[in-house]
């Protein structure tokens, strides 16, 4: 049986990210950076697929918590022999690719099961794994296979059984033992080894000192430093890129084929990331993903992608992984992403909001970090009235998506605003023109009188809970009539036990099979629209209902199946962690308690 997603916990140093389960089993490590191939991939499978397990032999009650504000974690086992301690993180910033785990006892005796499987190649390669000695007359395990080399070392190392490696030990009170991982390039000479209690205090000193900066202080605070910390982690300290979430084919709907490649850098999610960022005082974020912005998107304005890798390469063919049950029978497991070929109109326009939020807090621009924007607008004015896929990435057939008209205004709008306070050069004539035909459009296609609402596309009477990001751009003020009656359409049609779906996929839109859950971020949406419209008691019921739901690190993935309690879809997610930032900031902004910019 699958491992609960909720029972994961994440580790990261910012380039890369594994999920531990409370039982100790690394089951997901991508090497060497977020969108590499996978090393472990047993949550796809099982430990055949590749994992590292660390953990009570036996039945063990396992609390854990992250080192102040790190994601450096602690897992205490209590079995009925005694209690042991698991330490596990990555460390970060000396730019190695390293999994360190510390093993220690504090009562009485616990038998241990260390296991150590290495498959590469998402789980369908077997390494040569042999033992050597290093250049210090340390022994290690090396495995090896193709361009990968990882490095195992340990106060006791496991012995091979079966393509496995596997230890069984018993720790008493007052023993330490230390085990790490390493990658390198199979060309390489094997690293040397690390100063653990030096790391774990620079790790843990890191993320502290970051998280103390961020100037939110209203009544969520705890869950919005967590959330902006995964933001943090998810957000590539060497390339700039900002991935919507370290893993791939977590099922949106358990058994159902809804199972997507999240590993990459969507320009959506990263320029809504940025705002949750800027919104809480970090600057400098903005500057590293706007230089990788003008990387990536270099060259033609009509070759613009809505997602690139990390390093801002652009093949993403998807593709699926036939090796590879999936996550609790839901397949097809795949890699890459169809959407990469996708036209949708809204993303530019997150990317000028984003943009904009950082020019009003000072962030300059580069020598061509405007000119890559003005040209991206002007493309966008030749072409602003082509059907597209919109913000959900539907398979099936393009249609006049309301809410992607919607950013194709706030992008005209925030040009213009560019040209208009900041004295940058572009069209501005044209832009305001198209940015008021854009305005008066929505407004008479994308409405639904008789309703009082806006509906997800000029030719449906279906509503989407991205409507209700028409006030926060923007585009009408909260108290505006159709934005109310919005609201209460999204409320009649896409509640599903206290939470919003993204739409009814009822309606065939999406072109898939099958139902989903409902989407976090769009509940947390709802909770922001609750407080802008003065509906304060509903917001924070709102939002209390959805803070209940994380994992007990504090953790989101992408929807939540309110049936049987559990979190779906890939894992951590930034969509669901950037939306409760936003809505807790709104949440302080209508009570009067957040930190004026």
């Amino acid at each position: 049986m699958s491992t609960p997603i909720a029972d994961y916990a994440l580790l990261g140093d910012t380039e890369r990210a594994a999920l531990v389960s409370r039982s100790g089993s690394v089951d997901w490590l991508c090497l060497p950076r977020f969108d590499a191939p996978a090393c472990f991939a047993a949550i796809l499978g099982d430990d055949e697929h590749g994992r590292w397990l660390l953990g009570p032999a036996g039945e063990a009650r396992s609390t854990r918590s992250y080192r102040e504000q790190s994601f450096v974690l602690d897992t205490v086992h209590e079995t009925d022999t005694g209690r042991v301690r698991v330490t596990d993180l990555m460390p970060f910033g000396d730019g190695r690719a390293d999994l360190v785990r510390v093993v220690e006892g504090l009562d009485g005796e616990v038998e241990m099961l260390h296991e150590w499987v290495v498959r590469t190649q998402y789980g369908k390669v077997v390494p040569w794994v042999s033992r050597i000695t290093d250049d210090a007359g340390t022994t290690v395990i090396r495995a090896v296979a193709g361009p990968d080399m990882l490095v195992l070392r340990g106060d006791r190392l496991p012995d091979p059984e079966d393509h496995h490696h596997r230890d069984r030990f018993t720790v008493a009170a007052g023993d330490r033992l230390t085990f790490s991982m390493t990658w390198v390039p199979s060309w390489c000479d094997v690293p040397p080894a690390l100063d653990v209690d030096r790391r774990v205090e620079d790790t843990v000193a890191h993320f502290d000192e970051w998280a103390s900066r961020h100037t939110h202080r209203g009544q969520y605070r705890e869950a919005v430093t967590r959330s902006l910390l995964v933001l943090r982690l998810l957000t590539d300290e060497l390339r700039g890129g900002i991935v919507a979430a370290p893993t791939t084919s977590l099922p949106e709907n358990i058994g159902g084929e809804r199972n997507w490649d999240y590993r990459y850098c969507w320009l959506r999610d990263a320029s809504l990331t940025l705002e949750a960022l800027l919104s809480c005082g970090y600057v400098d974020e903005t500057r590293l993903w706007r230089d990788w912005l003008v990387r990536a998107v270099a060259g033609t304005p009509a070759d613009l992608q809505i997602m690139y890798a990390v390093d801002g390469g652009r093949e993403l063919p998807e593709r699926e992984l036939d090796h590879l049950p999936g996550y609790a029978g839901s397949r097809p497991v795949r890699i890459g992403n169809g959407a990469v070929d996708q036209r949708q109109s809204d993303v530019l326009g997150e990317v000028m909001i984003s943009l904009d939020a950082a020019r009003r807090l000072g962030v300059t621009e580069s020598s061509e970090s405007w000119a890559v924007q003005r040209a991206m607008v002007d493309d966008l004015a030749d072409h602003w009235d082509q059907s597209d896929h919109g913000l959900w990435e539907i398979r099936g057939p393009a249609q006049h998506f309301t809410h992607s008209r919607v950013m194709v205004w706030a992008a005209f709008d925030r040009a213009v605003r560019a040209v208009e306070e900041n004295g940058h050069e572009g069209d501005v004539e044209r832009w305001r023109d198209l940015r008021d035909r854009v305005h008066a459009e929505v407004c008479e296609r994308g409405y639904d009188a008789q309703r009082n609402t806006f509906t997800q596309h000029y030719d449906t009477r279906e509503v989407d809970a991205a409507l209700l990001l028409i006030p926060v751009v923007g585009f009408l003020p909260a108290d505006d009539e159709r934005v109310l009656g919005t609201v209460r359409a999204v409320e009649e049609d896409l509640l599903r036990d206290g939470f919003v779906l993204r739409y009814r996929t009822q309606s065939g839109v999406d072109g898939l099979a099958g139902d989903e859950n409902p989407f976090l971020a769009c509940s947390f949406w709802l909770a922001e629209v609750y407080a802008r419209t003065g509906r304060l008691a509903d917001a924070h019921a709102l939002m209390q209902r959805l803070l209940a739901v994380r994992n007990d690190l504090g953790l989101l993935s992408e929807e939540y199946d309110p049936r049987t309690g559990r979190l779906v879809g890939n894992f951590p997610q930034a969509f669901s962690h950037l939306a409760l930032v936003q809505a807790a900031c709104a949440i302080a902004e209508a009570e009067g308690t957040r930190v004026p910019e």
